[in-house]
């Protein structure tokens, strides 16, 4: 049978079959049962913008074992975790309640920086790389970072993102079950199997997130280090796209060249597993030449495509929460997918957590209609539809007349936005219907009014203020790091709530150090045993 793409009617025959279903009063209040948690970077900055050369605060606990606080790429690249939650906007108050935290424990003079993609950039040796003890699992994590900046620059590694986690409960998948009648015996490989349709449904509709969502459309011109590009001056130290809404996500953000060899795909589980486990076994020329231990010390962990599964790129992940020791890979085939990741969302600097209520609201509802909708596998020349639109919009999806590729044809961007938020609206009926709310159907009526009003959007904003104030990318960042600080710090949190943090902070320490002390193998044994 011919495969059939997204754009083609067929496919909103699933969708409004299984739309009705769930529709049904008894049956809708699964949705309830969905679980979010969110995970946040950010740069911690001097007064003067630059990245922080002091070591990780000790009162927020160990990098390496604090569940709520550790850090990404950097020492000075703080990343939040949220537990996952089915209370919708728990996991936003929570994190909420850790950037209190961290501000109480911060130094008098530093500032969380707000924007994705950081300034007032120096030189490659100015980025200090996370520290996460003795310990083998700790050696691992800091070797793993030298190795990214041995392979792509240390620059990259400080662009900062919001990663939002989600799940659907056992409920649904017993109420699909019914509908679509597959049976017990293959309950997690159709659980699997119907994660990385969503994802693919993801892939061929996630350029509206940049498009709405996008708050990186200006950088600061010292990140270019005097490179070439094709960005426009904006006024003297900026640069931007005229149209450009996410330039984290496109080539000056998180790109690497030898992963476009990969043969990593989403059409099923096994395949994508395949993909991420041959390319981790696969010698690279390029990594080689950098070598991996030189003098005693390791410069990378191996000299491979990737070192480990985190390495590879993408908007999207399939997950398993991972045993002690086991890899990402191992996990997924241990258990299937038990959650979806989703990689593309700039830090939103108009709010002072980094992600609004109104976002979590329309990815639950993209999410969503990513699952209901049929999704046939993605074949190499939908593939490369999917790259050029994301391009497209990264580079240019402000632009009033932006046209994007679907079904090997041309569309408008403003057309596909407007069939895509017509079941985006459905959608919020329904988990409006199922908790109660009129929250979400409000939510995609306002972000809606946005699909030819790119002036409205996060990028389109950002844009406008630097013009109207005339001194820059950096000065707007700056002026939101210092107001979001001044939110922050004149917020109390509760005794109970500190309390948390204070004993999860003094824990993660003992945990640390317990971990250092039974360590039995040498590291290189520790290698050997963790990629075996």
């Amino acid at each position: 049978m011919k495969s059939t793409t997204f754009g083609v009617q067929q496919l909103n025959q699933q969708f409004e079959k299984r739309l009705a279903y769930f529709s049904e009063q008894t049956i809708s209040a699964t949705f309830t049962g969905i679980r979010r948690g969110i995970e946040k970077e950010s740069l911690r900055v001097g007064p003067d913008g630059l990245i922080s050369q002091k070591d990780h605060p000790h009162a927020l606990g160990s990098a390496l074992t604090n569940a709520y606080i550790t850090t990404d790429y950097s020492e000075a690249l703080l990343e939040f975790i949220t537990p996952a939650f089915d209370e919708p906007n728990r996991p936003l108050r929570v994190l909420e309640n850790i950037h209190k935290y961290v501000y109480q424990n911060l130094a008098e003079d530093e500032l969380l920086w707000v924007a994705s993609m950081p300034c007032a950039m120096t030189d490659e040796l100015s980025i200090p790389i996370g520290k996460y003890g003795s310990s083998n699992s700790g050696k691992m994590k800091e070797v793993y970072r030298r190795g990214l900046g041995h392979r792509y620059g240390r620059f990259m590694q400080t662009i900062a993102g919001v990663h939002y986690n989600f799940s659907l409960p056992m409920s649904f998948w017993r109420h699909l079950q019914q509908l679509d009648g597959f049976s017990d015996d293959d309950m997690q490989d159709s659980i699997s199997e119907q994660y990385m349709g969503l994802i693919r449904n993801f892939l061929r509709t996630s350029w509206i997130i940049p498009y709405l969502f996008g708050a990186s459309p200006a950088i600061c011109e010292s990140y270019l280090q005097g490179k070439k590009s094709h960005l426009d001056q904006l006024v003297p130290g900026t640069v931007y796209g005229p149209y450009a809404t996410s330039l984290r996500l496109g080539d000056l953000g998180y790109s690497n060249n030898a992963q476009g060899s990969m043969d990593i795909t989403y059409n099923c589980i096994d395949g994508y597993i395949k993909g991420l486990e041959s390319a981790i076994q696969t010698p690279e020329p390029l990594y080689e030449k950098i070598g991996v231990i030189k003098d005693g010390r390791y410069l990378q962990l191996n000299s491979n495509l990737l070192q480990i599964e985190n390495e590879y790129y993408s908007n999207v992940r399939p997950k398993r929460v991972t045993n002690s020791g086991e890899r990402p890979t191992k996990a997924l085939q241990r258990g299937g997918i038990e959650y979806v990741e989703v990689r593309a969302l700039d830090l939103n600097i108009f709010d002072p957590k980094g992600i609004s209520q109104e976002q979590s609201e329309f990815v639950d509802c993209l999410l969503i209609h990513n699952l209901l909708t049929s999704s046939p596998a993605i074949t190499a020349r939908e593939e490369a539809e999917i790259q050029e639109n994301k391009r497209r919009v990264v580079d240019s999806g402000r632009h009033p007349s932006l046209r994007l590729i679907r079904d090997n044809r041309e569309i408008s961007r403003v057309r596909w936005a407007n069939e895509l938020f017509s079941e985006l609206k459905l959608v919020a009926e329904l988990l409006d219907k199922s908790s109660e709310t009129k929250t979400y159907a409000k939510t995609i009526e306002k972000l809606s009014g946005w699909i030819e009003a790119p002036e409205k959007t996060f990028s389109g904003r950002i844009v406008d203020e630097i013009k109207q104030r005339g001194d820059g990318f950096f000065a707007l960042a700056m002026d939101y790091s210092k107001s979001h600080a001044d939110y922050f710090k004149k917020s109390e949190l509760t005794e109970s709530v500190k309390k948390c943090f204070v004993e999860e902070a003094k824990q993660s320490h003992i945990k640390q150090k317990q971990i250092e002390e039974s360590d039995e193998l040498s590291f290189e044994e520790y290698l050997k045993a963790y990629f075996a």
